[in-house]
């Protein structure tokens, strides 16, 4: 994941401006259609069971998720083509955004799975 939100390019604008910025205390995955650096991650699942999940990073230069995400649908949701992080599990600021290496069609219930070390965040 290397396409930084807005949001975040503010974020670290000010931290090396020594400006303090408030820090997310959690990140939150989520799936969607598409996406920009001004709105992040785009056409997220409404319904369908879908939900954010909380991702948890580790690392000291590149930034790994370190459990599997698994995102649980009741019904069709269409077909997933992005991934984003949040700051909130609704709402909240979008971090950074990128596409799926390979799009995800939810025809039904079921799960879609990252599983650990799927997501990189090495900003460029």
């Amino acid at each position: 994941m290397t396409d930084l939100t807005d949001h975040a390019k503010n974020l670290l604008a000010r931290a090396l401006c020594a400006r303090l910025p408030t820090l997310p205390t959690a990140v939150f995955a989520a799936l969607g259609t598409g996406g920009s650096d001004a709105a992040g991650l785009t056409g997220e699942p409404a319904g369908t069971g879908y939900a954010r999940q909380r991702a948890t990073f580790t690392g000291t230069g590149p930034q790994r998720n370190v459990e599997a995400i698994r995102f649980t649908f009741t019904g069709a949701a269409g077909t997933m083509t992005h991934i984003g992080l949040f700051d909130a599990v609704t709402g909240g600021n979008p971090l950074t955004w990128s596409a799926l290496e390979t799009p995800v069609t939810v025809a039904g219930p079921g799960t879609v799975t990252l599983t650990g070390n799927a997501l990189i965040v090495t900003p460029q």
